[in-house]
């Protein structure tokens, strides 16, 4: 699917690294700006499945049967159920906003209590996320190929990262397709195993819930609940690639309110459902495995043995090896042009608001990509559940901080505009509210994490991250008096920012530098010329010649 927006360059323009890369709106899929409704064609159901197939990931079960390993069964499923309380909580107002306003999550943060500049600290922990999860799937799927075509790890490691940079170049208009034709393959694939195993070996489920763990200290304990969920939040940050489909929502209307609203929801925070529950699952098959096969336990926590170990019990073994490849290799492509989707974004948006110049994002496509093949290289599945439990607490405290700002500074307090803003010029540069709340959160989660606070808080670090999180904004926002939100409150221009139904207004405004037409929401009134100017050229004005000035008073 193409754009309707015509570009029209007819020169060198004022900020000559935009020009030749904003030309080409629809190959950089509104990188760094609002998503326009023209752009957006899409049903609220295609946006919806598009997003639900970015968690075709196998990771989850990984997740799952390391929890299951390290602490018990049923430690485990707590700490699974706290992982999905939070995540949907957390996750809720974030979409909401998102699919309202056509805004990535980084834009959202900009005017969440982070600032113009404030927010590139959780564009890099979002980015850091991303090639994390890429280099963990890519891995999983480098030893489905390994299994299934005697290929090495190392070889699998390239093949599994080189095979996403095509894929992921045309953003949505690809992947929407993409999603949309693999996703009941996948289902099938999936669900298949355990539902033999239900079926065929009832007594699973009772050995399933009697397992105790590799020390056998299954028994409920709070520390141990907590140790699990900090690993499955980790995922956290799930919510901001889901965004990234979110922000291609059509307009909300009194027409499509029920549909869009269930949209949201299910593809926003109801992602966690599908992955508590592949969670669950990817523990149940570990426990399954640990018991019927021989050396089970040194296999149970790779998807890919341990959907071939089931399928070998339902059909000949040519057919269960090649079914298990192909579920693996499914599912890591699904997720991972996701990743290397959403890392592109974070890594170009937060390059050029410091460096204030446009690569285009096919740049840190490679530099994401080339950053996961760098970890997978480095055997980081060998270390996987320290890595997600250090890096859930800082995950934890940039959406609580956002989520906590949108829910209680937004709406309940109103002392944090409604509204969302992201424009240069009409934010401040750092927002304590939201800035020094994350640091703060984050900071001393870590030291909690790594036992800074004592043996007794350790495992509670996460808890530390969300409960700083959620009361430092509200806090801050009182004692600063919300000052530091909006450095202007009038952006220039004289038409309406939102229609009769609360949407972006699709009124469509030229920009006298590159010469571009965009719509309402991307548009500032120029600061030293009686015209407009567009996000992304005020992002790229090294000298500040359009940006216009504070309002005095």
């Amino acid at each position: 699917m193409s754009s309707d927006l015509s570009p029209i360059v007819t020169g060198p323009t004022a900020t000559g690294d935009v020009a030749g890369t904003a030309a080409k709106e629809t190959l950089e899929d509104y990188t760094l700006r609002f998503a326009p409704r023209s752009y957006r064609k899409w049903s609220s159901g295609v946006v919806a499945v598009s997003a639900l197939g970015g968690i075709a990931y196998l990771a989850d079960f990984s997740i799952g049967a390391n929890i299951g390993i390290s602490y018990g069964t049923t430690n485990a499923l707590w700490g699974i159920l706290v992982f999905a309380v939070v995540i949907f909580a957390t996750g809720f107002p974030l979409a909401f906003y998102a699919a309202r306003y056509n805004l990535d999550l980084d834009l959202i943060t900009r005017g969440s209590g982070f600032g113009y500049y404030g927010s590139v600290v959780t564009n890099v922990v979002f980015a850091t996320f991303t090639f994390i999860f890429f280099a963990l799937e890519g891995s999983i799927m480098a030893q489905g190929l390994q299994l299934g075509l005697n290929i090495p790890l190392w070889l699998g490691y390239a093949l599994s990262t080189l095979v996403i940079f095509p894929l992921v170049v045309y953003g949505m208009s690809l992947l929407s397709k993409l999603q949309l034709w693999t996703t009941p393959l996948w289902l099938v694939l999936m669900v298949l195993p355990f539902a033999y195993l239900l079926i065929s070996h009832p007594e699973s489920v009772s050995s399933f819930f009697a397992y105790r763990g590799q020390n056998g200290q299954g028994a409920p304990n709070l520390g141990s609940v907590m140790l699990a969920a900090g690993v499955c939040l980790s995922l956290i940050a799930q919510i901001a690639e889901q965004i990234d489909y979110l922000r291609f929502m059509p307009p909300k209307t009194p027409e499509n309110s029920r549909r869009w609203w269930a949209a949201t929801i299910l593809a926003g925070p109801g992602w966690v459902i599908f992955g508590a529950a592949k969670q669950v699952v990817g523990l149940f098959l570990a426990v399954y495995i640990i018991a019927n096969v021989a050396d089970g336990a040194t296999v149970a926590n790779e998807p890919v043995h341990q959907f071939l170990e089931i399928y070998q019990d339902i059909m000949p073994p040519w057919a269960a090896l090649t079914l298990a490849v192909i579920l693996v290799v499914l599912s890591q492509v699904k997720i991972n042009v996701t990743n290397a989707y959403s890392g592109s974004l974070a890594w170009t948006n937060s390059y050029t608001r410091v460096t204030k110049h446009y690569p285009g994002r096919l740049v840190f496509l490679g530099v994401n990509l080339l950053i996961a093949l760098v970890l997978m290289e480095a055997n980081m599945f060998e270390f996987l559940n320290t890595i997600l439990g250090f890096y859930a607490n800082c995950g934890m405290a940039w959406v609580v901080v956002v989520a906590s700002d949108i829910a209680i500074n937004k709406y309940l307090l109103k002392i944090s505009p409604k509204k969302p803003e992201f424009r240069r010029g009409m934010l401040y540069a750092f927002n304590p509210v939201g800035f020094g709340s994350m640091l703060i959160a984050a900071g001393v989660s870590v030291v909690a994490f790594f036992g800074g606070l004592g043996s007794g808080i350790q495992p509670f670090s996460p808890l530390v991250a969300i409960g700083l999180g959620l009361v430092l904004p509200p806090i801050i926002a009182l004692a600063t008096k919300g000052k530091y939100y909006l450095r202007r409150t009038d952006d220039g221009i004289d038409l309406p920012m939102y229609d009769e139904h609360g949407n972006p207004s699709g009124h469509v405004l030229r920009c006298h530098v590159c010469r571009q037409e965009f719509e309402r929401p991307d548009m500032v009134a120029c600061g030293t010329h009686d015209a407009q100017v567009c996000s992304l050229c005020l992002s790229t004005d090294k000298v500040s010649d359009h940006v216009l000035p504070p309002l005095s008073g």
